[in-house]
């Protein structure tokens, strides 16, 4: 089947409405948005624009879940609610991964692995949902005190447009666990797989109204989730600035919030690495979803004794990449937005023109079939300063900064030398060298002879202007539970 055979069958069966109270709703206003295929520039479909008032709708129906059939769930059953929803997800994996990519844009092979991700959440959370048990605190013998976890409350869920669907699951998985109810709003580039989320969950056996979906712009409909009075915590991912204008909106409130802010994140190479392995994991590190993503490797470090060897089999391999539409399986597909890659190639371009030497990429690609698309190709610029903004700045796209270093320590110093803190990569044979850098480094992640190491286990976060908080694994569930204590004189 041809691209565009693959975009029809897949735009007839999409799911058309907001989620909301467990069946699909159209806007207050009536009005729609469309959603366009990156890899063709040209719109699929299209979904509601949210206004306040379906904000409210979903908040409110959220609420009255929560205190109704949602309480009465015990947690052995919401465990097997998710191992379903888990389930389901697996079924209906190669429909949700040709959504993902069409809205998305990124390889099929990746959407796949999103997919898979997006499931093992569910299968992670359902067996913590009955676990998660308080503890007694020794008094003495004359008293009782013991606690007890108890949900949150409502959850507001606002995702990012690079992973709609693992991070839908990310948050909304562990909320559910722990028994809360959830509101999801989708970025405006990539909504569909969060809406085609729901009827999963119902058919999973999840009541009505504890899974939300509001589609919408997050001008029309941003501060109106994140500053709901009915909305008693916020796990955030985007941009600073944003995340900074929810945290203040919460704070009104009071109520809490996880934040993920992205980052710039080092891979460093001392000269005593196996320079093979070091190349695979820097590409991937940078070109996984063409380095839209926030714990990407957009910073290579790299000891001054093997930056020339680094350097001829990394721009040798970048170069052989092939950049094309997510279904024809490419090594990198397109950026989100037209206007996506215009800031892109602005950095690089602005970059050239201070004397930066772009040693791979630094331009525009064309794909055949594809006029229309966001293609970019995959960018290093060499031995870049350590003042630089393509050093210090997130570009959020295939561009990787080449830094050189001659000592153990100037590299720390590199790696730490940004405003970020998420993630870390080094490459060394040396143990102990190995070690220092992870109890140095200031990142929320650190990943020793490999990239993106870990699972739907590992904690995830960051320091610094890269958020608070963790996801994944059980220390995600500290943002969604609140521990009550109870004593007793007996």
């Amino acid at each position: 089947m041809t691209i565009a055979d693959i975009t029809r069958e897949v735009a007839g069966a999409l799911p058309e409405g907001m989620y909301i109270g467990g069946e699909f709703v159209e806007a207050t206003g009536g009005q729609r948005i469309e959603t366009i295929d990156p890899g063709t520039g040209r719109s699929f479909a299209d979904f509601p624009a949210g206004r306040t008032e379906d904000v409210d709708r979903a908040v409110v129906g959220s609420r009255r879940a929560l205190g109704g059939p949602w309480r009465q769930v015990t947690p052995a059953q919401r465990g097997a609610i998710l191992s379903r929803a888990a389930a389901l997800i697996r079924r209906d994996a190669q429909r949700l991964s040709l959504i993902e990519t069409l809205d998305s844009g990124k390889p099929l092979a990746e959407s796949r692995g999103d997919i898979e991700t997006a499931a093992a959440y569910f299968a992670y959370y359902a067996g913590i949902a009955d676990k998660l048990q308080g503890d007694t605190i020794p008094l003495g013998p004359d008293y009782i005190s013991m606690t007890l976890h108890e949900p949150v409350g409502v959850t507001a869920h606002v995702i990012p447009w690079n992973f709609p669907l693992v991070t839908t699951a990310r948050g909304v998985a562990p909320a559910l666990a722990a028994g809360n109810t959830a509101v999801v709003k989708p970025a405006t580039q990539t909504p569909l797989t969060a809406m085609a989320l729901g009827p999963l969950l119902r058919e999973a056996g999840l009541p009505d109204g504890v899974y939300n979906v509001v589609t919408g712009r997050g001008s029309d409909i941003g501060d109106a989730l994140t500053g709901h009075p009915g909305v008693d915590h916020v796990t955030f991912t985007g941009s600073v600035p944003t995340g900074i204008g929810v945290m203040k909106t919460a704070a009104d409130r009071v109520s809490s919030v996880t934040l993920e802010l992205g980052g710039k994140s080092p891979v460093v190479v001392f000269a005593d690495a196996d320079l093979d392995a070091a190349v695979e994991g820097t590409l991937k590190a940078i070109y996984l979803n063409a380095g839209q993503v926030c714990s990407a490797g957009s910073r290579l470090i790299v000891e001054r004794p093997v930056h020339a060897a680094m350097m001829e089999r990394l721009v040798k391999r970048t170069a052989a990449l092939r950049v094309g539409h997510g279904l024809t399986e490419p090594a990198m597909g397109p950026l989100i937005a037209a206007g996506h890659r215009r800031l892109v190639a602005g950095y690089v371009d602005d970059a050239r023109r201070r004397g930066i030497a772009v040693v791979a990429g630094g331009r525009e690609v064309e794909v055949e079939g594809c006029a229309g698309g966001y293609y970019y190709a995959p960018t290093i610029l060499d031995d870049v300063p350590a003042a630089d903004r393509v050093v210090q700045e997130e570009i959020f796209g295939p561009v990787l900064s080449v830094q050189v270093v001659d000592s153990p320590e100037e590299a720390i110093a590199a790696a730490n030398g940004t405003p970020f803190g998420l993630c870390a990569g080094i490459y060394t044979r040396d143990v102990t060298r190995t070690l220092r850098f992870a109890r140095d480094v200031e990142a929320g992640q650190v990943f020793i002879n490999q990239y993106f190491a870990g699972g739907v286990a590992t904690p995830f976060g960051g320091t610094k202007l890269s958020g608070f908080g963790r996801e994944k694994g059980l220390a995600a569930l500290a943002s969604y539970i609140q521990v009550k204590c109870i004593t007793a004189r007996i």
